[in-house]
């Protein structure tokens, strides 16, 4: 994902060279040709299972047939019962917490399956709180495209804070930004709870907390090293341990980390643009002194390409930039190249190395993450930048029935007009519906079952932030600054809007709500509570 530069107008935002013009390409289907195929690392997975040991109940699916979710006071309160499920993400779980342990809002889009967006209420009037940082100045750091440096500001795709209440009895809100730094600051003030802990480059994703109460942070950056950072250690973060773009081979792209990652059962599940995805044995602990520890050990890695897709798209951009994203016993992704890939994981925590069961090409680029139902359909986004045939038949907005691997496409919605054209933005599902923005400015509200486009709205584009609904209120901001508030009580007909509210800068980042609060970050380098 190239985020815009500073001050510079939607139209120079600087984009991948594509080529013009490449042959119509036939559906592919199979799942031969997987380019160097999957690598096991280090040792035997099974070797590596009992160190760090953690209960598996955050998932409240192994065997259990209940779970529990924050309340607002920050106690743990219990949600209706799950049906049985004996593995690693219950798909009934969609919609939900993902943690029984965190009271928050604690990775991009929410949990496993990416469709949990907060908890109200929603303001009613909403006004700006506060806005960080200070009363002057901006997070801004250099970075270069293409060779030459740039000013980048604020925060950008997908920059989602975690929102969590601790034991402080305080609402700590954490996120990566343009000043290449994290930041962690008192949710009710904007105060700085931790010193901002600097990395090499610009923050373009979102940040994860560890689910299991451990005190962790992982974040990517653009500096070429995935992150896992300790905040039990007075009023600085401590780096803890770094995976590198380059520690794995083959790679293709380029050595940047956007992808906010899962941590499952002492697992951490990422994809990076080096274009391969990686699975993580953490072997999370406490030492003498009380203080957290890891011992992390690259258990599994896979390119997400395969000879096919190199052949079809006749180009090597293949970096995963979205989040991964599981359901059942099945960890999805999908690339650059628009090869949205599963991968069955039922038996890594014995030793058995994951396998690919579910291989689709969109056609085109896909960044936004793929979200999962509580049935295990796929809600996929993808980019028309390509101009292939391929892309204007699968559309850009795609609902997938992966239990059909040869023919899985269940409907789609066009946004090919234009090119570049599509979706950078992750759909939100809520009530029936799907909601998502695409970068034209398009907001829409898509049946779930049948495909239909019920209604939809322009706003100043591009809009690459991911729609949020929370409470019936539907909250999308634009590339004027603007974020607004639609009541989408009503799924049927289109949302009258509630309010909005004027931040400066473009919105690119996905907000978060958590107890009457909405936290957001802006290109103007800004980050904003919003009562």
């Amino acid at each position: 994902m190239v985020a815009r530069t500073a001050g510079e107008p939607p139209s120079s935002r600087p984009r991948r060279s594509r080529r013009s013009r490449i042959k119509r390409q036939p559906q592919i289907r199979s799942l031969a040709g997987l380019t160097a195929g999957a690598l096991l690392v280090a040792s035997c997975i099974a070797a590596k299972s009992d160190k760090g040991a953690t209960p598996r109940d955050h998932r409240g699916d192994r065997g259990g047939t209940t779970t529990a979710a924050p309340g607002r006071s920050g106690a743990l309160t219990t949600l209706p019962p799950l049906p049985p499920f004996d593995g690693w993400v219950n798909p009934a779980s969609s919609g939900r917490p993902w943690s029984t342990k965190v009271d928050g809002l604690l990775t991009f889009r929410g949990n496993a399956t990416r469709t949990y967006y907060g908890k109200g209420p929603v303001p009613k009037a909403p006004k700006v709180a506060w806005s960080y940082p200070g009363a002057s100045g901006g997070m801004c750091g250099q970075s270069s495209v293409g060779g030459a440096s740039k000013t980048w500001c604020g925060s950008g795709w997908t920059g989602q804070p975690s929102v969590w209440n601790a034991e402080d009895g305080k609402t700590w809100v954490a996120f990566g930004a343009y000043d290449k730094a994290i930041h962690m600051l008192d949710g009710a003030t904007g105060d700085d709870l931790r010193e901002p802990r600097l990395t090499g480059d610009i923050i373009k994703g979102s940040v994860t907390v560890d689910p299991d109460g451990f005190p962790l942070i992982y974040s990517g950056s653009r500096d070429n090293l995935f992150h896992i950072y300790a905040t039990d250690r007075g009023q600085q973060l401590d780096e803890l341990w770094t995976l590198a773009a380059d520690a794995v081979s083959p790679t293709k792209w380029n050595d940047d980390w956007d992808g906010s990652a899962l941590v499952l059962d002492d697992y951490l599940f990422e994809g990076g643009e080096n274009s391969q995805f990686h699975i993580v044995k953490l072997n999370r602990a406490y030492d003498a002194a009380g203080k957290v520890t890891v011992d992390p050990e690259l258990v599994f890695h896979a390119p997400g390409w395969d000879d096919e897709l190199l052949s079809s798209i006749g180009d090597q951009e293949v970096s995963i930039e979205n989040s991964v994203a599981i359901s059942g016993n099945t960890v999805y992704f999908a690339n650059s190249g628009g090869l949205v890939q599963g991968w069955d994981i039922s038996g890594l925590d014995k030793g058995t190395a994951p396998e690919r069961v579910f291989r689709f090409w969109t056609g085109d680029d896909t960044d936004a993450t793929i979200v999962i139902d509580e049935l295990g359909m796929l809600y996929v986004a993808s980019e028309y930048e390509r101009g292939l045939e391929r892309s204007r038949t699968n559309g850009q907005l795609m609902k997938l029935d992966p239990t059909k691997p040869d023919d899985p496409l269940v409907w789609k919605v066009d946004d090919h007009d234009e090119r570049p054209g599509g979706i950078w933005a992750t759909p939100a599902l809520y009530e029936g519906m799907v909601y998502v923005a695409t970068n034209g400015g398009r907001l829409l509200g898509v049946d779930q079952m049948s495909g239909k486009v019920v209604w939809s709205k322009q706003l100043p584009g591009p809009t690459w932030q991911s729609a949020v609904v929370v409470d019936d209120v539907l909250i999308q901001g634009d590339c004027d600054g603007v974020l607004h508030g639609y009541d989408v009580s009503e799924p049927d007909v289109e949302p009258p809007e509630l309010w909005t509210v004027t931040l400066g800068g473009c919105i690119e980042s996905t907000p978060a709500v958590w107890d009457g609060r909405i936290y957001v970050g802006t290109r103007s380098g800004r980050f904003f509570a919003i009562a």
